[in-house]
């Protein structure tokens, strides 16, 4: 039986959803091929006609959720104007620190595990990390220039930093306290970009 190239694409995309789920929640190593497969509700067969591996998988599976923060950003940036910084602080120290793991941000959730991935998942995570930099650079107040990037550097590691320390507490007030501290060092990177 041929599948459409609609249906391929939407199996695709739910194997890629069901990946993201695991590997954000359980790292790499905490599912083999059939924990993915059953989690997306495909067969092993389809698994494969869309990736030769897991690690395949887990590459595309990082690339998509840095494509997906730097589209975020672009969204805030064309809404939000000058407070754009304020809403990404605000809505990723709230909403994406307190979610479910497995909907977490790519960011803090699935850089640990690139670190331990093969050159090429590296590489492709490097290329992609680039592209995000640029993207928080050119909505700094600056012209995008090696100071600007390197406070979009400075700012993504604050953030990404502050959701996992705030994750990683069990005290609920504890995590509010590094939320709000890091919310704050975030802004002070560009206070041209307040509300």
């Amino acid at each position: 039986m041929r599948y459409s190239a609609e249906h391929k694409r939407e199996t695709r995309a739910r194997i890629l959803q069901a990946a993201g789920r695991i590997f954000r929640k359980e790292g790499y190593g905490g599912s083999g091929i059939d924990g993915l497969t059953k989690a997306a509700g495909v067969t092993n067969g389809a698994f494969y006609g869309h990736f030769r591996s897991k690690s395949e998988a887990f590459r595309e599976t990082v690339l998509t959720g840095l494509e997906e923060l730097r589209l975020a950003i672009v969204q805030l940036k064309a809404d939000k104007g000058q407070g754009w910084l304020s809403a990404f602080a605000s809505y990723y120290l709230g909403a994406k620190r307190v979610c479910d793991l497995g909907q977490s941000c790519a960011l803090p959730s699935l850089s640990p595990e690139v670190m331990r991935a093969d050159d090429e998942t590296r590489q492709a995570y490097q290329l992609e990390l680039q592209r995000l930099i640029a993207e928080v650079s050119a909505g700094l107040p600056e012209e995008p220039d090696e100071e600007n990037t390197d406070q979009a550097i400075a700012l993504l590691a604050l953030l990404s930093g502050g959701v996992t320390l705030a994750r990683a507490v069990s005290d609920p007030a504890l995590s509010e306290r590094i939320a709000a501290a890091v919310s704050r060092r975030a802004q002070a990177i560009a206070p041209a970009l307040k509300d």
